[in-house]
């Protein structure tokens, strides 16, 4: 048995240490920590769903929601909810895939296609599964079908605009911060727009925000791994050239 040890360990530091450690090490701490955060959110509201222990302040929520509308405010979430809408998604994420191809950046516009495609069959799966009914407090300005938990505005809004936040500001990084605010607004005014018109409740949005920020961090953190991986087996020459790539303005 003590030689079997022994033999393990040293497989472990020739072969497999040398392979593991610089994985671990490139993966962000702190991505993982949001990723477990959201994770462990989306199960502890996806329980209390299940038990219609949230009912009561879903619906207390909405109403008093409801009391805020007027005319010119309606106008102005159904624009905001618009924006989060499917067809909207695919042409900023379309616009931004021939920019990055322009750029010849593959790596980056596939990470982009499948954290739109992944969220999006994800968001359908999780809605068929929990097959939660949408509100019916008053009477909707919106045409909204199949299920509601977990948002799918919220939860494709924070993957698309959450993936070309971050690609943008590893483009612009002048105006990383600036993007990174516009991006928080942006998705938070789309989840709020759908309590607004009444065609989620509270925790379907706060749901797919948790959905969402899971999925995103997890398209984010492979997407640097692979590269620089690369980078680091590339020959120096395309190394320089990855890395100038890179931080071009």
């Amino acid at each position: 048995m003590y030689e079997l040890s022994r033999s393990i360990l040293q497989i472990w530091r020739e072969r497999v240490g040398p392979r593991v450690l610089p994985l671990i090490t490139t993966v962000r701490f702190i991505g993982l920590l949001i990723a477990g955060f959201a994770l462990w959110g989306f199960y502890e509201i996806a329980e209390e769903v299940l038990e219609q222990e949230t009912q009561s302040i879903d619906t207390h929520v909405l109403l008093t929601l409801r009391q805020w509308h007027t005319p010119v405010l309606d106008r102005i979430m159904l624009v905001i909810t618009d924006i989060g809408s499917p067809s909207v998604l695919l042409v900023a994420s379309l616009v931004l895939a021939v920019f990055l191809l322009w750029r010849q950046r593959r790596a980056e516009t596939a990470t982009l296609a499948i954290a739109a495609l992944g969220a999006l069959c994800l968001n359908s799966i999780l809605k068929a599964l929990f097959a939660r009914s949408r509100p019916e407090l008053w009477q909707r300005t919106v045409t909204v079908d199949f299920y509601s938990f977990p948002s799918g505005h919220a939860m494709m809004s924070v993957v698309v605009f959450g993936i070309i936040g971050y690609l943008l500001a590893r483009h612009f990084e002048r105006w990383r911060s600036v993007v990174a605010a516009a991006t928080i607004v942006l998705v938070c005014a789309i989840g709020f727009s759908r309590l607004y018109l009444g065609v989620h409740w509270p925790t379907d949005i706060v749901a797919g925000y948790a959905a969402g920020v899971a999925w995103l961090v997890a398209c984010i953190l492979s997407l640097e791994i692979w590269q620089r991986r690369y980078r680091a087996t590339a020959k120096p020459g395309q190394r320089e050239l990855t890395s100038a790539s890179t931080h071009r303005k």
